[in-house]
Order: C-alpha cells, then structure tokens, then sequence
C-alpha cells in the first residue's frame, strides 16, 4: 500500500502542475478555484450494455477522465485536478483505501494550489466514508462527497449532475469550515447526519433526524444551517497503521448470543449493536455483551431503526453493564467512530460515552 501511495503522489503532482496552472501575465484573469476530483469507482462510473438497466451493471469501469469529459459545465466552476484513486464497488470498501484516501487528501489540502476536493463514491458505503472522513481530514477546505443511483451509461444518469454540483460547492466559499459535505439531488448534507434510505431513487440520501445543511442548483449554493459537533481540525482522530477490530451485530426476536461469543473469541475490540426501538436488547444478547463488557470489550449501543436518539439509560442499565449509547449515530457509523476513538486510546465506557456525546 504504501508503494502505491507513493506513486499515487508523482502522478497527482503532475496533474496538479498541468491542470491547476493559474493564468499568469498583466491583464490576467483571477484563476476559478482549483478543486482535486478523487474517484474511487462505484456506480457513478459503472456502465452496462442496455441503456436501460440501471441494475444489472459493472461499476467502477469509467474513469475519472471520461467521468469529467462528459460535463463540460465544470470548465467554468473550477480548474480540475483529477485522479483515479481506486476502481472499486463501494459494497466492497475496505480499511486499506479507507487509509489511502484519507491521506491523499490531507497531502491536497495542504498544498497551496488545492481548494478543495471533491470525491466520487459509490452509493452503498458513502455514508460511512464521508463521516471517517468528516472526523479525520486536517484542513477546513471543503470536501465533497458524490455519487449517482444511475450507471453513466443510463438514460437519464444522475451522475453528471451530481458531480457538476459536487465541484460548485467544493468551489464555494461558504462551504469553507462545514466539515465534509455530501452534495446529492441537488441538497447539502453533512458527512454526520446523511444516510442512504432507498435503493433506488435518486434522491436515496437524506438526513432524516436534522434535516439537509442546504441546496445547490443551476450554480447557486446555499447553507440554511451550519454543522455544530466538531469535525476535521477540531477532532483528535488520526489514520493510523492499524485499524481496531470492530463488528456490529443485530438484536431482533429469538436471537442467541452465538455472534457475541464468536466475536469476542475471535478477539474484537469493540461491538456495536443495532437494537430494537430505542436501542433495546434482546435479554440472551444483552447478557452475551455484558460478558463481553466485563473483558474489556466495548459494546456501542445504536438502533436499527432509521432514525432518532438511543438515550443514554444511566446507571439502571448502561453503567451497571458498561455499555455506550450511540446517540442519534447508525450502527455503521458508530462503528467507523469506535474504531477511531480505540486507536485514538479511548478505553472504558466513561470516555467512549465522552466521545460520541461529543462527535
């Protein structure tokens, strides 16, 4: 991996020294932003042989050339850096590329010609990499993440427009400080709040607890609120050479503790549970994962339902048990918190709860 980073960086340098060049002489008009555009695959670049299957495609087979070549808009928003990061079904996301784009951003944003970025993402995994993202990167550039519901090669693909709007708001002054943004169907979301709720529309991301921070179309961009829990500079979180085991199971009717005790032999750090309602418990799990607690193992509650807070149930449950609430966090993005804060040192339920009251 590191080898591949490594050439990542020459290539990205020369694409930066050939795309990004501001004009220069006397007369010479201020340069657009220039906006780094990371693709990773997914459907926004799958194509299929009928223009009509939006289902039965492959993705991540168009690169990131042919992505930006067909949404010739983008010449008069920004100046664009573009690199294939990785070509890959986001279904199939993994800790590695999770380290490499996490890096390769944090290297732009640090460069003086880089304004922002924006990433190109499949759709199935999105949310969780825009909130590693939201509390990892190190600069409050913008970072924009976007996808497409439609393959490029569909009737009517959602993905050009998607990344025409994703690249105005990376260009957008006010999109400075808001932590890492999902720009999709024309609204603003943020990397914590934005999950995916349908298969199939195009409008699949929303924030169902707060609501979208804003809107973007026909190049105006607006803000209604901004993002309060801190996020990139103000976050203690790094990438790190290991990543913490961490697995999530589900509570539900007659479930065993047959996963509990599988995972904890196999030696995780951390369990997050997806629980009924407000983040209930079926009694056989919850004493596999009060077990669990008692070797030290950090057990996350969150719910599986799409929305709401698991509140916290104090010293009647929680603190005699030694579990976390995960607050208004899915299960799949307390998981990616988890992870971060057991690298990060946190240990025992007191400051785990610290941490996710605060993030």
């Amino acid at each position: 991996m590191a080898a591949r980073g490594a050439s990542l960086t020459i290539a990205a340098m020369n694409t930066l020294t050939s795309s990004c060049a501001a004009p220069s002489g006397e007369g010479a008009t201020p340069p657009l932003p220039c906006i780094a555009v990371l693709a990773t695959g997914g459907t926004i670049a799958g194509a299929a042989a009928d223009a009509t299957n939006t289902s039965g495609y492959q993705a991540g087979v168009v690169g990131v050339e042919q992505l930006l070549s067909v949404v010739p808009a983008l010449s008069t928003v920004a100046r664009i850096a573009p690199e294939q990061i990785a070509s890959v079904d986001s279904k199939d996301m993994t800790m590695p590329l999770w380290t490499t784009l996490v890096q390769r951003i944090n290297t732009l944003l640090a460069t003086d010609g880089i304004d922002g970025v924006v990433v190109t993402h499949g759709t199935d995994t999105l949310e969780e990499t825009a909130y590693l993202l939201h509390l990892t990167v190190k600069s409050d550039k913008p970072v924009v993440l976007t996808a497409a519901m439609r393959p490029a090669s569909a009737l009517s693909a959602d993905g050009p427009l998607n990344l025409l709007n994703a690249v105005t708001v990376a260009a957008h002054a006010g999109s400075r400080g808001q932590g890492v943004l999902v720009a999709f169907n024309n609204k603003l979301h943020s990397a914590r709040d934005v999950v995916k709720t349908s298969t199939y529309a195009v409008d699949a991301f929303q924030s169902p607890e707060i609501g979208a921070l804003g809107w973007v179309q026909d190049g105006r961009v607006e803000f209604q609120r901004a993002v309060v829990r801190p996020h990139t500079l103000a976050t203690e979180f790094v990438i790190g050479p290991k990543w913490p085991h961490v697995e999530i199971v589900a509570s539900y009717a007659g479930v065993s503790r047959i996963a509990v005790d599988a995972l904890v032999a196999a030696g995780v750090r951390g369990i997050v549970v997806a629980g009924t309602g407000n983040g209930s418990i079926h009694v056989s799990m919850q004493q596999a994962l009060a077990d669990a607690a008692s070797q030290g193992v950090a057990v996350v509650r969150s719910s599986r339902v799409g929305s709401g807070h698991v509140m916290r149930n104090g010293a009647a449950a929680d603190d005699a048990l030694g579990f976390v609430s995960a607050g208004s966090l899915n299960p799949y993005k307390a998981r990616v918190l988890l992870m971060l804060a057991l690298a990060a040192g946190g240990t025992g339920p007191v400051a785990l709860q610290k941490t996710f009251d605060t993030y």
